[in-house]
């Protein structure tokens, strides 16, 4: 009868701090503002968009202005009738120069490989929001698992305690032994050990969630009970494999790499080429004058004209460049080939994980039915007594464990569903809206 109290009370306690409790998108969305490596990829992108001006730079005009200005001083002797000749006198002048580039095919690849630059990082900022989500999901649900974890522990060592009165007060009547006792009090003893555990992984499971959010966390929403979980459409393994080859943000990045790596090796070889450029200058010069000696003064010349390099030898530099650029190019390639079958293979794994956890939630939520059947029988049987002390604990022990693992088996099998996604390059906040709608609220 206290059991049944003490579960109708911690019930109502769960009930009422799950009307309060935050879910899973509330904790996503504080993420979003607070995670320092979602915030990095943010800046990373914003500063790789400034790769596409930089590179159209080479292509539009340079506008220049250079000046000086002087104090100059004059002192001749001359030989003949003894004189000297002294004066002194200011220059100042500038000259005002527009260079266009003409023919400069590096610099067109470099503007080239500013835009793919600048779309590789919005490809690795994509990858980070992915990555963030599954970060988010991983650590809501660690922290439910811990949760559950304590919670089936401290409900076991509850049960374990009127085990042990029970015990104590049958042998003082003299209808059982003392090993009854024992046992119990075995169980108890471990039952608080594996308490202190389990407390301590809560604690470190939401200091990591309060990692990526920047707080604490308050109570989070569970699971809603007998909550039914599904596979992932389409319900065929190699479409989302196929999917991961060609999708996988970390995959199109890769892509990106081996066409900068290739338009690099362009660049450099170009840099054997001639180039040209259209020169327009206008010079002014002054020179004042002591109006006896030096005589003032001043000049302009407009300029223009096309102004050409052909580079003969760099002392092998273009070369070098060209073999580094073609050992570069073939390391993408290979880091590419890596990425899409790392891709593939999380996908394989991440649908085997789903396909997998939905059999293990089936088998154990019928060993839960089970399990409660036999703690009831054993029960029984102990009041009759036809079953001793330890088989009575070892079955409350089972269906405090088998609730344990199917809990753990559903927060494992919504991960997964996440990772597949996240591995096909189709993860969205809709995804976890949908995993959020299966909270109690």
């Amino acid at each position: 009868m206290r059991l049944s109290l003490m579960a109708a009370m911690v019930t109502g306690a769960l009930f009422s701090m799950s009307a309060q409790a935050e879910d899973l998108l509330q904790i996503y969305k504080e993420a979003l503002t607070n995670d320092p490596v979602y915030a990095s990829a943010r800046a990373s992108m914003v500063a790789g968009e400034e790769k596409i001006p930089q590179g159209r730079s080479g292509l539009l005009p340079v506008i220049g202005i250079q000046g000086s200005f002087f104090k100059n001083g004059v002192h001749e002797d001359a030989a003949i009738a003894n004189q000297s000749l002294s004066t002194r006198y200011p220059t100042n002048g500038y000259t005002a120069t527009l260079t266009q580039p003409l023919f400069r095919l590096a610099n067109w690849e470099q503007y080239q490989i500013g835009i793919l630059s600048a779309t590789s990082t919005e490809a690795q900022f994509s990858q980070a929001q992915e990555d963030l989500a599954v970060r988010v999901a991983q650590a809501y649900f660690d922290v439910l698992t811990a949760q559950d974890t304590l919670t089936s522990i401290q409900a076991n060592k509850v049960a374990i305690t009127e085990q042990l009165a029970s015990a104590k007060r049958n042998f003082e009547v003299g209808t059982t032994t003392i090993t009854d006792t024992n046992e119990a009090q075995s169980r108890y003893d471990l039952a608080v050990a594996q308490e202190l555990g389990a407390q301590n992984d809560l604690e470190n499971k939401r200091t990591a969630l309060e990692q990526i959010i920047g707080r604490a966390p308050g109570d989070l929403a569970s699971l809603r009970p007998g909550v039914k979980l599904t596979m992932p459409e389409p319900a065929k393994m190699e479409t989302w494999v196929a999917s991961a080859e060609h999708d996988n943000f970390n995959v199109v990045n890769s892509q990106i790499n081996v066409e900068i790596a290739h338009r690099t090796v362009k660049a450099n070889r170009e840099g054997h080429l001639p180039t040209a450029d259209i020169i327009l200058q206008h010079a002014h010069n002054y020179q004042g004058g002591d109006g006896v000696y030096t005589p003032a003064g001043t000049a302009d010349q407009n300029t223009i004209g096309v102004q050409w390099n052909l580079p003969l030898y760099q002392g092998g530099y273009v070369n070098s460049k060209v073999r580094e650029a073609v050992a570069l190019e073939e390391k993408s390639k290979q880091d590419y080939e890596a990425a899409r079958r790392s891709a593939a293979q999380s996908a394989r794994q991440s649908y085997l994980g789903v396909a997998s956890g939905l059999s293990q939630v089936a088998a154990y939520e019928a060993a839960e039915v089970s399990s409660k059947t036999s703690l009831e029988s054993n029960q029984l049987g102990y009041q009759v007594g036809i079953r001793i002390n330890i088989d009575v604990l070892n079955a409350q022990q089972q269906l405090y464990s088998t609730r344990q693992t199917l809990a753990k088996a559903r927060y494992d099998t919504i991960v997964n569903g996440l990772r597949l996604k996240s591995a096909a390059g189709s993860l969205k906040e809709e995804d976890l809206v949908a995993v959020n709608g299966l909270l109690a609220h």
